[in-house]
Formats: structure tokens, C-alpha cells, sequence
């Protein structure tokens, strides 16, 4: 089977068929709605390929104007999606867009016809394409590997289309949109279906690696607070306790709200609940530059602190004792003040392990309870 304009164009079809398929079913597994514009994207080049054969059979409104118009809005809603995936507002003047192609309706029938339709549409598909690759760069974070291999694929297929409208104007190439014929409409056919299998792949590819991203911080989090759970914390705190010199301590910093279970004897389990997220807020916004903070289960959290004094530990358990028990007693109030006891432990050398700071951790935040909560003892590891 030689490769004709009509084969091309059969074989894109099967492409963006697929493609459509493919991306809805990732949609409806994540439910991600860039997927779902993306999906819609190849499914409109599915009916626009299927339109484009018909302009042999003299179809031309629909063959041409109707299926080079739908090549744009697929074009289109690949930009919406990236634009959705990168959260990224959209201009209203992209709309413009559709005008611009509305009007070419007014062009009148001639010789040089062809050319015209065919720049202005690869103009404006350029025009669409690069500012998707636009979208995907890094602005100061890292990019998954699909993402960036989709900015790139974006970036080529819109540079694609600057040359092809440049080589329409500039080497004065014979096109005729009617018959497929010229080498420009028939390279541009080939790039069209390598462009469909490579943008598809590179945004599957994209979806994915967010979508781990996502679950591997979901097992890292405690799913109340958003603070990291006790398995994250263990793997994460031997790079911070290797760094404790003489020069630069370390400490761990235990919490446990005292009289918490009357909160929720009171004011119901979805008020503890409230009390938990309110508290990990307050840590959150008071942790110093490179800490580890995380909820160890139940009402006892954990702060792993690196440079930190004698001073600024007491300073810090000091500040969020105080704001805690205010809000404490304004939104639950109860017979015994809720409060938070505290146990520190500070290190100047990297100990044996987290196991044994928690353990130490332990013995002050107990001996802090024993003394009549709503404290902070300090001892030295």
C-alpha cells in the first residue's frame, strides 16, 4: 500500500482514534480534566481527518474549510489542557481565533486560494501550539519527563508550521488544498501523523507521572493534617540529624494536647478533628527554614529542628503554648484548659538514631505532663 494523501490521512484517523480512546479512559480512571481536553482535542482531528478525505469528491466547504477549521479547535483545546494542567489562565483573546477563521469564509475564489487558507491556518495553529510549549516551562520548579518531552513535541510541531507557512509565502510552492497536491500539503500529512502518536505519548506520559507524584505524597502525609506521618518522617530525618555539630545542635520537640479527650466528649469527634487541623496549621506557620515537622498518631506531633538553641527551642514551644490555649479555649471551651505539654531534646553530635531522640522526647514530654502540663521540659541527648 503506497503511502498517498488518502492513506496518510486514513492512518492519522486510526491515530487520533486511538489516541481519543486511550486519553478518555486515563480520564475516567484519574479523572483529570486536562485528559478529558485532550481527549476531546483528538477526538475533533478524528472528525476533521474523516472530513478532509471527502474533498476528493468535490466536497469542498467541508473537505477543506469545515476539516482545517476543526484541525484548529483541536489544536485549541490542547491548549486548554495544558493550560489546565499547568493551571495557567487563558487570555480571552484566543477566542479571536474562531473569528479569524469564521472570516476566511469572505475570501474570495481564485488562484492563489489555496496559499492563503493554507498560511493563515498554519499560522494560526503555530500560533496555538507555541504558547502550549510556553505553558510547560519549568518557571523555577522541575518538570516530569512527559511534561517536558511534551513541551518540546509542542515546540516542534509549532515551528512546523511557522516554516510551513513561510515556505508557502517566501519559495512560492505550488499547493492545491482540493487534490493534496504540492509537497508542502503531502510533509505536512506525514508530520500530522507522527505528531498525533508523539503528542499522545508524551501527554499520557505527563498525566501519569503527576498522578504518581500525587500518591506517593498522599503515603507520605498524614491524611487529617497534611503533615508528614511517622513512616516519612523516618525516612527523611537521617539527612537532617547527620547535619547536628557542636557549630549547628539539633533538637526534637514532642507535643501532646493535654484534656484533648474532652473536647471530643464535648463538642463531638468533628471538633477534635477541627482542633488537630487548627494545631498543624499553627506548627506549620512557626516551623523555622529546613525542619520536619509530623503528627505521630492521635494527638501527638513531632518537630525536628536543626540549628536550634536552648533559646530558640523554648521560644518556639513558648509561642505556640500560648496561641494554642487561646484559641483552645475560644472555640472548644471545657472544664480542664486544653493545652499542650511539650518534651525536648537537644543534640549536638548526629545520635544514634530517631528512635532513640523519641525515646528521650518521651521521658521529657511525660515528665512535663507529671509536672502539671502545659509546659516544656528540656533535657540534652
Amino acid at each position: 500500500m503506497s503511502l498517498d494523501p488518502s492513506t496518510i490521512l486514513i492512518l492519522s484517523t486510526a491515530l487520533a482514534a486511538a489516541a481519543t480512546l486511550y486519553l478518555a479512559v486515563e480520564w475516567r480512571s484519574v479523572g483529570e480534566q486536562s485528559l478529558l481536553l485532550w481527549s476531546a482535542g483528538f477526538a475533533v482531528i478524528t472528525v476533521g481527518c474523516i472530513l478532509a478525505l471527502l474533498r476528493s469528491n468535490g466536497f469542498l466547504l467541508i473537505g477543506i474549510w469545515f476539516a482545517n477549521g476543526l484541525l484548529i479547535g483541536a489544536h485549541a483545546l490542547f491548549l486548554a489542557g495544558v493550560a489546565r494542567f499547568t493551571r495557567t489562565p487563558l487570555s480571552r483573546a484566543w477566542y479571536l481565533i474562531a473569528l479569524l477563521w469564521l472570516a476566511m469564509l469572505l475570501v474570495p475564489s481564485a488562484p492563489w486560494w489555496s496559499k492563503v487558507m493554507l498560511c493563515i491556518q498554519s499560522l494560526l495553529i503555530a500560533g496555538i501550539t507555541l504558547r502550549a510549549s510556553m505553558l510547560l516551562r519549568p518557571h523555577g520548579v522541575s518538570l516530569s519527563v512527559g511534561a517536558v518531552q511534551l513541551r518540546y513535541v509542542l515546540l516542534a510541531h509549532g515551528l512546523f508550521y511557522v516554516a510551513k507557512a513561510g515556505s508557502v509565502i517566501a519559495l512560492n510552492n505550488f499547493v492545491d488544498l482540493a487534490a493534496f497536491h504540492g509537497e508542502v500539503i503531502q510533509i505536512s500529512l506525514v508530520e500530522g501523523a507522527m505528531a498525533i502518536m508523539l503528542i499522545a505519548l508524551s501527554m499520557t506520559g505527563t498525566e501519569r507521572h503527576r498522578r504518581e507524584e500525587r500518591i506517593e505524597q498522599l503515603a507520605a502525609r498524614d491524611p487529617l493534617t497534611a503533615l508528614y506521618n511517622r513512616r516519612a518522617l523516618t525516612m527523611r530525618a537521617p539527612a537532617l540529624l547527620e547535619q547536628a555539630s557542636p557549630e549547628k545542635p539539633g533538637a526534637l520537640l514532642l507535643i501532646d494536647i493535654d484534656n484533648f479527650k474532652q473536647v471530643n466528649d464535648l463538642h463531638g469527634h468533628s471538633a477534635g478533628d477541627k482542633l488537630l487541623v487548627a494545631l498543624s496549621e499553627m506548627i506549620r506557620d512557626a516551623l523555622p527554614h529546613g525542619a520536619l515537622a509530623a503528627r505521630l498518631g492521635g494527638d501527638e506531633f513531632v518537630l525536628l529542628l536543626r540549628e536550634a538553641s536552648n533559646d530558640a527551642v523554648l521560644a518556639l514551644g513558648n509561642d505556640l503554648r500560648a496561641m494554642f490555649r487561646q484559641m483552645a479555649s475560644e472555640a472548644f471551651p471545657t472544664p480542664d484548659a486544653v493545652t499542650l505539654s511539650m518534651g525536648a531534646t537537644l543534640f549536638a553530635q548526629p545520635p544514634a538514631g530517631l528512635t532513640t531522640l523519641l525515646e528521650l522526647g518521651d521521658a521529657a514530654l511525660y515528665a512535663s505532663k507529671r509536672g502539671g502540663r502545659n509546659s516544656l521540659k528540656i533535657v540534652r541527648a
